[in-house]
């Protein structure tokens, strides 16, 4: 729209025609309080508090509902303003608890905020408060009626934002009460959003109720841990007796990828590094068959001379390797290097999610300049899709998979592109899915009928049977001139390849591959595979990789995760080296398989796989180290290090001990020092120290910054950008925290030969997250409550 000129406090300003008058203050730096508005929902107009005099018109209007117009002439505040606000606040607190010492909405209460800033301190109206006792509407959601200033912003983002339609508003007028549309309890997908957006402590969250105050934590901006969307949560962090607790998670700044949206897991799960059960001390396996807690060095010995001792005896082929789904890019990097260089072999693997190898060649392959295709683009179907990009998407074909349960992050972007930008979404699945409410056309197919779908679509009409259905949405989806294809774990191989070629057949499309946990995409990318080095170069073309390590690689492919358990079924597996993952429990391995393995396991918590180890290292979580994360849509992030815990150490730092008890030369395992640097740079140095960070941040965007620790994540991300070029991203912004999309042309050699179609997705819900869920007590107590009541025998 064209831009129109208005007048705010005597400051000319300009806006699109059709801007809320609120929002074009607040883009131009004037705040003008409200409770009920809140960016993205229907306007509500109900607590007075935005009121301004406009020109012109005999009464105060809300600037939540005014839309800017040529020539308007604005006050957005003066002593009228002031007094009417005044009085809105008055009312308010009329029967509003005082309760302000014990509210855990104390020092963030926007009522609070506005009664220190207009001083309704004194109140012309005199009630008997109304007390009622607080409500527990799930193991989240708690409701403290007598605090609540009905803005209805909790019922709006529950049913507008989320869908879910679990909030309403009993009995009308001053009577007016929140209530659950259950009577007395919540059924909804415990998300939390409601408990966020209220400006009061009227709804507050069973993990942060009564613990702390706002002041007493340090708030640190990371990347969630649990499902493949990588949201940003902010986390806030108190110190403890053992390190610093997280005590709260939330993105109430509205930065990220995800804006204010987090889910459960996001918001809530983070309880899981809290537990009392968590390993804080090495443990060996003594000749009785136990377990028992050593000293760091005596655990770190004895791993890295049974794993020399097996490498030189055995050759590196009897060394197996698992990474993990959950650790860093550094961190996945670095393990395949220490596999390949230090171990001597190929032998390295992860629980695989979603065929990112073929999606990455799919792409590659569509990029090439095609020929004899009339009417397909050269370089057509190149482009892959950031979540950002779903939010501004004209037209979404969305197949398999359900993102409500396993990518609630992509569904919020959905639900909020139909609702604000009238997007049309299309959806082909084996089953009902939520977001089929939401759906322009919605096309249910057999489980197996996905490839025969693709080829329907692509004009082959004997390709799906009964397709009388099929037809029309076909057609509706022909009309569209770009389109965001997003896809499941339901497609692999030569599918993939299939559906990135239908999708070149439109001028502009861009593709999304879903796959599970924070960090999936990044241990593809990073070659945590048999046959891949990052980048999915295979370990046949490996000269690049041999020269920047110093070091001859192993030239044969290697065994992936299931025919190295064969091969310890055999007796033929002298070691198993597993970070972070737990694959007895996942592919249901039976303990036995590993008895003549020596088995080395870095984790959290005795995990099915860990109960099995000779050694075990406890190990830190994505909230207690720092390094960066790569989400499902190829969106690379920053991740922080929040919290922390003694006894524990992170999984960068145990390769590099392992490494460096076996011999390995530690600064070609890590690249720090290169160039000889000792200095400081003058961060000690007193009142230069703000000048040298200042300075400290010019170098690391320009990649000159000194490396002078062999723990230094940033130390291995400098080697990532000169081999694999996609991640060759503007480190500047990195480094702000911004995320950043991956450059295109990710796979650099071509994958020739079959490929082993080893995924398993794991089809988590919004209250699992594979072994980690387990050990979350919230998520633990949602699934609790909901399982069937017993009913008592007659």
């Amino acid at each position: 729209m064209a831009d129109v000129s208005f007048t705010v406090d005597g400051k000319k300003l300009t806006a699109p025609a059709g801007t809320l008058l609120i929002e074009a203050c607040r883009a131009h730096g004037i705040e003008i309080p409200a409770f009920c508005y809140y960016p993205g929902l229907s306007l509500q107009a109900a607590c007075r508090m935005c009121v301004v005099r406009i020109e012109k018109v005999p009464k105060l209007q809300t600037a939540c509902t005014t839309t800017v117009a040529e020539g308007m002439v604005v006050t957005s505040e003066s002593p009228e303003i002031a007094q009417a606000r005044k009085a809105t606040i008055e009312l308010l607190l009329g029967n509003h608890p005082l309760d302000c010492p014990v509210c855990d909405a104390g020092g963030e209460c926007e009522l609070q905020d506005m009664t220190f800033k207009y001083g309704a301190h004194e109140s012309k109206f005199v009630d008997v408060k109304n007390h009622r006792d607080e409500q527990q509407w799930s193991p989240v959601v708690f409701f403290d009626r007598p605090r609540c200033i009905l803005c209805y912003r909790c019922v709006r983002v529950c049913g507008e934002g989320m869908d879910v339609w679990a909030l309403g508003v009993q009995n009308r007028g001053a009577g007016s009460v929140i209530a659950p549309n259950k009577q007395d309890h919540l059924e909804c997908e415990e998300c939390g959003m409601c408990i966020d957006i209220c400006p009061v402590g009227a709804l507050t969250s069973g993990t942060y109720r009564y613990k702390t105050r706002p002041w007493e934590m340090s708030h640190v901006g990371t990347v969630c841990t649990h499902c493949g969307d990588g949201c940003k949560t902010t986390l806030g962090v108190r110190r403890s007796s053992d390190g610093m607790e997280i005590v709260r998670g939330d993105n109430r700044d509205k930065s990220g990828i995800n804006g204010d949206f987090l889910c459960i897991k996001g918001r809530y799960a983070f309880d899981f590094a809290n537990r009392e059960d968590r390993l804080t001390k090495p443990l060996i396996r003594r000749a009785d068959g136990r377990l028992a807690p050593v000293s760091w060095d005596e655990a770190i010995d004895f791993a890295a001379q049974k794993l020399r001792e097996i490498r030189d005896t055995r050759g590196g082929s009897a060394i197996g390797v698992i990474g993990s789904n959950r650790t860093t890019n550094e961190e996945a990097y670095l393990l395949q290097k220490f596999a390949r260089t230090v171990l001597g072999t190929n032998n390295i693997d992860h629980h695989r999610t979603a065929d990112y190898p073929s999606f990455a060649a799919a792409l590659n392959h569509a990029s090439e300049p095609t020929s004899g295709s009339p009417g397909t683009p050269a370089h057509a179907g190149r482009s892959e899709a950031s979540l950002r990009d779903v939010a501004s998407a004209q037209a979404i074909l969305l197949l398999g998979g359900e993102p409500t349960e396993q990518h609630p992050g992509l569904a919020w972007q959905i639900r909020t592109n139909v609702r604000h930008n009238a997007a049309r979404v299309y959806v082909a699945n084996h089953q009902p899915i939520k977001l089929r409410r939401q759906a322009t056309s919605f096309l249910q197919i057999g489980e197996g009928d996905y490839a025969s779908l693709i080829a329907y679509l692509a004009g082959d009409d004997g390709a799906l049977e009964g397709a009388g259905k099929a037809a029309a949405f076909r057609e509706a989806l022909r009309k569209e001139e770009s389109l965001l294809v997003v896809f499941g774990a339901e497609f692999r191989g030569r599918e993939i390849e299939a559906l990135v070629r239908f999708g070149a057949s439109f001028s502009g499309v861009k593709f999304a591959c879903l796959g599970d946990y924070v960090n999936s995409r990044g241990a593809a990318d990073m070659g945590l595979y048999p046959d891949l080095l990052p980048g999915y170069v295979p370990v046949t073309a490996a000269a690049q990789f041999g020269e920047e390590y110093g070091a001859s690689l192993p030239a044969q492919p290697g065994l992936d995760l299931v025919q190295m358990f064969d091969l310890a079924e055999r007796g033929g597996l002298g070691a198993l080296y597993v970070v972070g993952s737990n694959p007895v429990s996942r592919y249901g391995t039976d303990a036995a398989v590993l008895r003549n393995t020596f088995l080395i396991v870095q984790d959290m918590f005795l995990t099915e796989t860990a109960q099995l180890a000779s050694v075990v290292f406890p190990a830190a979580n994505l909230y207690e180290k720092s390094g960066t994360v790569t989400n499902t849509f190829g969106d690379l992030q920053l991740v922080k290090k929040a919290a922390d815990k003694a006894g524990v150490r992170t999984d960068f730092e145990l390769i590099v001990r392992l490494a460096d008890r076996m011999g390995a030369d530690i600064r070609k395992l890590v690249p720090f020092g290169k160039q000889g640097t000792r200095a400081d740079m003058g961060q000690a140095r007193g009142a230069q120290s703000g000048e040298a960070d200042r300075h400290g941040v010019w170098l690391a965007a320009h990649h000159l910054e000194p490396k002078l620790s062999p723990f230094d994540p940033f130390a291995i991300f400098d080697e990532i950008q000169r081999l694999v070029p996609a991640y060759d991203v503007p480190r500047l912004d990195l480094l702000a925290g911004n995320d950043q999309h991956l450059r295109s042309g990710l796979v650099q050699i071509q994958i020739a030969g079959p490929y082993r179609d080893l995924v398993l997705p794991s089809n988590d819900t919004l209250f699992t997250s594979g072994t980690l869920g387990r050990y979350s007590h919230m998520l633990g107590s949602v699934l609790e409550a909901r399982k069937p009541a017993e009913t008592a025998a007659d």
